[in-house]
């Protein structure tokens, strides 16, 4: 069977028309061709005939549907595969950019900070990838793009497709005289033949590509494979500092870990590398060959502001603020799109600031901002995208309409946004973003003043919350959202302020009605397990968490309270690694670095702990510079003071919380740990036993929670926890 453009082109036709060749790999020529179903542009990747016949395609075909599920804003996402008359083939999209290895062919060494920059979105793809427990096996210049100051990670499952179906894992020939894995960049124990691999495998891989980003050379070099591999155990690579003057220690010390012999010497998570990687850590480069950086990322990213209300009804706000939450939720949809999250946005409201401020204390490139004007049934919406560095409009537009056109306006600016950026949709993000709505308008209208209520975070705002989606009920009983949203309100009454079983036994109702109407809703499955999670059917909070991650990969919420479940339940480890995930999904808030602190203390992990503790600090200091009266953010700040050492600054912070709200009891709760954490033992009492009065009833956190140690064995914390 012979490989030729024309035979190609003619078993291929008509769902894909070829146009020309792209390029020969190891495994596969690449074509450029016209997906004539979908009208899209692709790369389309025809295994060599040799190989293909080796292989034969079930197995192959299986591996390559496991890389499929795969969606993350550094995976080059993969659209088809299959085979055809003895060829296999798979698809992706066509990324009008070069491959690192083309970047490191032509200019050898990149800057620091942008081979730091693509070394972090490599382990961001690689982390979330092992956590869907999805291996590369190749790692490698050659198998990363960039697109528009992007790195994008593709062939996922490629190797190990060939390595299964040829039934072999290792680096060794196959039958082909095809190498799976590459001599250069493959781990010790793949180089070794070791058929149980895990992430960090692929984590020594990313090490070897890193140093070479840096260094202009790899760490390892032979005139044969079999030298270059049995360097991995004979021989260390040259200190990069050694090489590279200007790269920092913490970057060195990193990249040594990370390529460690030893698997147990390396990092746990790719994402663990990743945030050793931080360049809040870096030194000032001296290398001659590091450019300056622009202040603002390259990264695809968007801050919504909350839209200014033109209305005369001033209480038309939580209408402009929810077309505002509705835009940044339909965006956060898209994988390669970074989007500021609501809280951060809504930070600026009512604040005239400078966009190009805005967005690079965001750390975004474009800035969306607008203006609703509601007059009865009659809509007049104004949206601007703005770009960061030099204040131009990328596009700009002005509806006049109709109430009942309100979700067309929403997907016409998510859109808009989408083409003004470039972004490239996977299938199931454009049916996210393009989604038909059939929800009563006035149904929607209370369903967005339950939001605005819910985000308040105090118990009388989550009741009046939990109002507002009830009338939304009352008006269009097929909304799923609104019924998890009182699902939502009811759970977090209970954990932080009611503890009825009411409230868990009506979060339980709602939840599970949510999910009998929209059983794909990740918002539903998210309300489900916090929900179950309450009853310590801690088995289905685990699958509804999961499930509503893989629903949403990008659902911030999802990570954070699965996260503080496992918390409740003593599972640490666990627990790191989803407040390490929402970490990653919304860089910028503090609440899930907090927790992740509080658990790596638990787990011993002294040095860790106090990394995330000094990170959180700092983004509860950022969030109070853009919201001083944050009740939440001066709270958990007073023990991440405490924590550190800091008793004055902690009693600073318990102040100004008490003076925001003092009747609040989650908030008196996380006062009590803060008193104990700083030896107030007496202070601390006071304030749990008002807590708990005020109707905390979270026990099961109580229980687990080693801020309270200080005083966990005096008589008056166990008569408090016999109370609850």
């Amino acid at each position: 069977m012979t490989l030729t453009i024309e035979r190609i082109r003619e078993v291929l036709a008509p769902t894909y028309t070829v146009d020309r060749e792209l390029g020969r790999g190891g495994m596969a020529t690449v074509y450029l061709a016209q997906d004539s179903k979908h009208d899209r542009v692709v790369a389309l990747k025809v295994l060599h005939p040799e190989l293909a016949a080796s292989l034969g395609p079930d197995r192959f075909l299986r591996e390559i549907r496991v890389a499929a599920r795969l969606n993350h804003p550094h995976i080059l996402p993969l659209f088809d595969s299959g085979e055809i008359e003895g060829f296999l083939f798979y698809v992706m999209p066509y990324v009008e950019g070069e491959s690192l290895r083309e970047r490191l062919d032509r200019q050898q060494q990149l800057p620091i900070d942008e081979a730091i920059h693509h070394a972090r979105a490599i382990a961001s793809a690689l982390d979330y990838a092992h956590r869907q427990n999805v291996v590369h096996r190749d790692i490698k210049p050659e198998n990363v793009m960039l697109y528009e100051g992007e790195s994008m990670v593709m062939d996922f499952g490629i190797a190990k497709a060939v390595s299964a179906a040829a039934g072999t894992q290792t680096v060794t020939l196959t039958q082909t005289g095809m190498m799976v894995g590459t001599p250069a960049y493959v781990s010790p124990e793949q180089a070794a033949g070791e058929t149980q691999l895990d992430g960090r495998s692929d984590q020594y891989s990313l090490g070897c590509v890193l140093y070479e980003m840096l260094s202009g050379e790899r760490p390892f070099n032979g005139a044969t494979a079999q030298a270059i591999l049995s360097k991995r155990f004979t021989e260390t690579p040259k200190a990069i500092r050694q090489l590279r003057r200007g790269v920092p220690e913490n970057v060195e010390r990193a990249l040594l870990k990370a390529m460690s012999t030893e698997a147990s010497g390396r990092y746990k998570t790719a994402a663990m590398f990743a945030q050793a990687l931080s360049s809040s850590n870096l030194e000032t480069p001296t290398d001659a060959q590091t450019m300056p950086q622009p202040a603002v990322s390259a990264a695809k990213s968007v801050a919504v502001l909350p839209f200014a209300n033109m209305s005369a009804d001033a209480d038309n706000e939580y209408f402009t603020d929810g077309m505002a939450e509705e835009i940044i939720n339909a965006l956060t949809k898209i994988q390669s799109l970074r989007v500021a999250s609501r809280t951060s946005s809504f930070a600026f409201k009512g604040k005239n600031e400078d966009i190009g401020e805005i967005g690079r204390k965001l750390k975004v490139s474009t800035v969306l901002e607008g203006s609703v004007r509601k007059m009865g049934n009659k809509l007049r919406i104004t949206a601007q995208l703005v770009n960061v560095a030099d204040g131009y409009h990328l596009w700009s537009e002005r509806y006049d309409r109709e109430m009942e056109d309100v979700f067309a306006i929403q997907d016409d600016i998510s859109q808009a946004i989408v083409v003004a950026l470039r972004v490239i949709l996977t299938e199931g993000e454009k049916k996210a973003i393009e989604k038909s709505r059939t929800v009563n308008v006035q149904a929607y209208d209370y369903y967005l003043r339950g939001r605005q209520y819910i985000h308040q975070w105090r118990r009388k705002s989550v009741e009046y919350a939990r109002q507002m989606f009830n009338r939304a009920i009352e008006i269009d009983p097929e909304y799923a959202l609104a019924y998890a949203g009182v699902a939502d309100s009811c759970s977090l009454l209970y954990i932080h302020w009611d503890a009825r079983e009411f409230n868990m036994r009506q979060a339980d109702i709602a939840s599970r009605k949510a999910l009998e109407l929209e059983p794909d809703l990740a918002e539903a499955h998210l309300a489900r397990g916090i929900a179950v999670s309450l009853t310590k059917k801690f088995d289905e909070a685990d699958k509804e968490f999961e499930t509503a991650m893989r629903l949403d990969p990008k659902l911030y919420e999802a990570a954070y309270f699965y996260g503080r479940a496992l918390k409740a339940q003593g599972r640490n480890a666990e627990a790191a690694k989803m407040f390490e995930r929402a970490s990653l999904l919304r860089p910028e808030d503090f609440l899930a670095p907090v927790f992740l602190s509080a658990v790596l203390d638990d787990m011993g992990l002294k040095a860790e702990a106090e990394a995330a503790t000094a990170r959180a600090m700092k983004l509860v200091e950022e969030r109070l510079e853009l919201n001083p009266d944050d009740a939440r953010a001066t709270n958990l700040g007073a023990a991440m003071m405490a924590k550190a050492g800091d008793r004055d600054r902690a009693v600073d912070y318990i102040q100004r919380s008490l003076a925001i709200d003092s009747e609040d009891s989650q908030m008196l709760y996380n006062i009590a740990c803060s008193y104990a954490l700083i030896g107030m033992s007496e202070a601390a009492l006071s304030s749990l036993e008002t807590a708990v009065d005020k109707g905390f009833g979270f026990k099961e956190w109580l229980e687990h929670d080693t801020d309270l140690d200080s005083i966990r064995a005096t008589a008056r914390f166990q008569a408090i926890a016999q109370a609850m």
